[in-house]
This record gives structure tokens, sequence and C-alpha cells, in this order.
């Protein structure tokens, strides 16, 4: 169960942004974000104003789609929401994290095949950087990678567990539930938490999340919004 100030995870990307991944952080006004090889996780202030929404539009350009994955406060009236999902986040209350015997260490020159598998299986986004977020594992069979999860978001006390997916050849044999718990054993073993995000009309992962020792923790939201043709901000990006 955990102990760790759960407060963090009400705005997790900002807190890993401004904490543990500080190193990757790039900075426009208040607005934070992962480089867009790496993740798709934009951090806005808590009680974002007209000047932090600028600066998110000036990030990626004018008229582009913008992830605004766990959002909070009401989008700009002159933005299109493209996309929006409803999602939860749910912690651990009581994972029987252990290690696995069969799972091996991922790294860069693995990530071409772990983009095989995400575009086969759609976990959520995972990119060409994606993997120095943290310690992913896998599983081969016959060399072949079948099964993967790893770290994401790394708020201060929490990781989050990410990027679970299992090749269709081998679902049913239990190797999302083995790795979820391998990854979450590296996680405490660090004195962290482990947590993690999905769709809220994905019933099948949550009550499976549920059974491995999760507990819903809130609501969240998966947006994507077109910002505006124009643009009024001319900050200058910079980095942490």
């Amino acid at each position: 169960m955990s102990t760790s100030d759960e407060r963090v995870l009400d705005n997790p990307a900002r807190a890993a942004l401004t904490g543990p991944h500080a190193h990757f952080a790039e900075r426009r006004g208040r607005v934070l974000r992962y480089p867009v090889d790496v993740s798709p996780w934009l951090a806005l202030p808590d009680e974002p104003d007209a000047d932090d929404w600028a600066d998110v539009a000036a990030f990626a350009g004018p008229g582009t789609e913008i992830p605004l994955f766990g959002c909070r406060g009401q989008v700009p009236d002159d933005w299109e929401i493209t996309f929006d999902i409803d999602g939860v986040q749910m912690v651990d209350d009581g994972l029987a994290a252990a290690p696995d015997p069969e799972a091996v260490l991922l790294g860069p020159a693995d990530v071409p095949e772990m983009l095989d598998l995400v575009e086969r299986t759609r976990p959520g986004p995972f990119l060409p950087r994606t993997v120095e977020l943290g310690t992913y594992l896998g599983i081969r069979r016959g060399g072949a990678l079948v099964a993967m999860a790893g770290e994401r978001l790394h708020p201060p006390g929490w990781t989050e567990i990410s990027a679970v997916c299992t090749d269709p050849a081998v679902r049913g044999e239990g190797l999302a539930s083995r790795l979820i718990l391998a990854v979450a054993h590296g996680i405490r073993e660090r004195g962290e938490t482990p947590f993690l995000h999905t769709g809220a009309g994905n019933t099948s992962a949550i009550r499976l999340y549920e059974s491995l020792g999760f507990r819903l923790r809130r609501t969240t939201a998966f947006l994507a919004a077109r910002a505006p043709e124009h643009l009024t901000q001319t900050r200058s990006v910079g980095v942490s």
C-alpha cells in the first residue's frame, strides 16, 4: 500500500518535469514538456491562464494538434477539441511485486522491435526515445519480442508503469501481468510506488489491474486539441 504523497499525482507530468525528470524538460514560460521524440506529455500549471495557453500553442506552432493528457481546467474557446476520452489513474494498493525469470532488460538497441510491437498492439504513445524514461522489460519467444512493460512519468516518490503490451499470438498466457509485477518490483526496490493510467472504458484492463493490487485513485482526461491559427506569443523555448 502506498505511503507516498499522492498529491503529486494530481499533475504528474509537472511533478515529474520539475523533479526526477527535470533533465528532460523543455520550458516556455510556465509550460513544460518532454522532447517530442520522448513523450507527448505536456505540463501546464494547475491553473493555466491565457499566457500559458499561448505558450502551449507556440511550442507546437499555429494550427497544430497538441496532446493534453491529464489537462486540468478549461481549454480556451478558440482551441478545437480533437480527441477526448475519459481516463483513470490507479495506484499500488498491495501489488504482489516480484521479479520475473523470463523478463529481459530492454534498451536503445531494442527500440525498433519495441516500436514494432507497439504498432501492432496500440498500448498508447511510445516514441523512439521513450525507453530513456526508465526501465523497460520484455519477454522474448524464439528471439522475438512478444511482450513488454516499462516506466514513464516519474513524479517524486512515484513511477508510472506504461507501454504494457502483448503480441496477439501469445495473449492469455499472463505475460502482461508478470511484466507489470516485475516492473513494479524494480520501482519498489527504489523505495517508490507504482501507478498507472488507462482509459475509463478499458474495463478488461481495469479489472486486471485491480486483480493485481491497484486501486482507482481518480478519473482524468486524455485530450488533444488544435491550437488556433493566429498566435501572439513569441517567447523562445528553453531547457530547464
